[in-house]
């Protein structure tokens, strides 16, 4: 494996009670306030300025006018356009006017996968990439990357549509670790693990049905690719895939929780690394 890199180089309850209710309202607050932006004028002038955008949502049917406009400049930079219910959008966006269109901003610029090579060469070490094909939960998203920047790994690619982003709630389950991880967005996860086996990464996918994780050797240039949190990784996904890698289960139970599943793997990595 290492040959391959190397070629290719209370009253006590009741205020308890309260407290937790005033928790929970705030772990919402971002969602509604800190990464929407609202608005014809305000969604196009964030579009003009290159600001990194999660995703375009407009009320259900409201394509008239300016809003036609905004949807195909969003199309063009490769930003998702989701249709959702006017009681949704309101609900997002807090309040505020929003004239049936809004935009989830990210917490973070994006990087590239070059970003993610360049990070592994000056670190002087052989590239460790998360591939996450798919996963739609931004908890999941969140403790990925929180996971990905304990063990080293130099990036985490997801892609652009069907995937959770990097939303508010991201960064916030993250624990802060979004600020030092390189996270890549890009239009096709099968292209990209062509990319990277052609750059001397071996690729395996994570899946109940392959090889005992422990008995194969991840000391060299590697990427794990976790699948969707209840199809898994797609079959083409799956064939482009130099293994694939499973966990013993022992109980009741058949799988693991995505991120669970990640940061096993993740370690099992970081353990066979120098």
């Amino acid at each position: 494996m290492k040959d391959r890199y190397n070629k290719g180089n209370t009253k006590s309850f009741d205020r308890n009670k309260d407290r937790n209710r005033k928790n929970q309202s705030n772990d919402q607050e971002p969602e509604k306030h800190k990464d929407i932006i609202a608005g014809r004028n305000c969604v196009k002038e964030a579009l003009n300025s290159g600001r990194a955008i999660e995703s375009v949502l407009i009320v259900r049917g409201n394509k008239a006018g300016s809003c036609t406009a905004i949807i195909a400049q969003a199309k063009d930079k490769g930003i998702p356009v989701k249709e959702v219910d006017s009681k949704k959008l309101d609900f997002l966006c807090g309040g505020a006017v929003h004239q049936g269109i809004a935009a989830m901003a990210a917490v973070k610029e994006y990087s590239t996968v070059e970003d993610i090579f360049t990070t592994a060469m000056e670190r002087g070490e052989p590239p460790f990439i998360i591939v996450l094909d798919e996963i739609e939960d931004p908890h999941n998203l969140g403790a990925i990357i929180r996971t990905a920047e304990c063990t080293g790994a130099h990036g985490v690619i997801i892609p652009k549509r069907r995937s959770a982003g990097l939303s508010y709630t991201v960064g916030k389950s993250s624990a802060g670790a979004v600020e030092y991880v390189n996270v890549a967005r890009v239009t096709n996860i099968p292209s990209v693990i062509d990319e990277l086996k052609e750059r001397g990464v071996w690729v395996f996918g994570a899946d109940m049905n392959g090889e005992d994780s422990s008995k194969t050797d991840l000391t060299g240039a590697v990427a794990l690719v976790i699948g969707n949190e209840g199809k898994g990784i797609g079959r083409l996904v799956s064939s482009k895939c130099d293994g694939i890698l499973s966990l013993p289960m022992k109980g009741q139970i058949n799988s693991l929780n995505a991120s669970v599943a990640a940061g096993i793997l993740m370690y099992e990595v970081l353990r066979k690394r120098p």
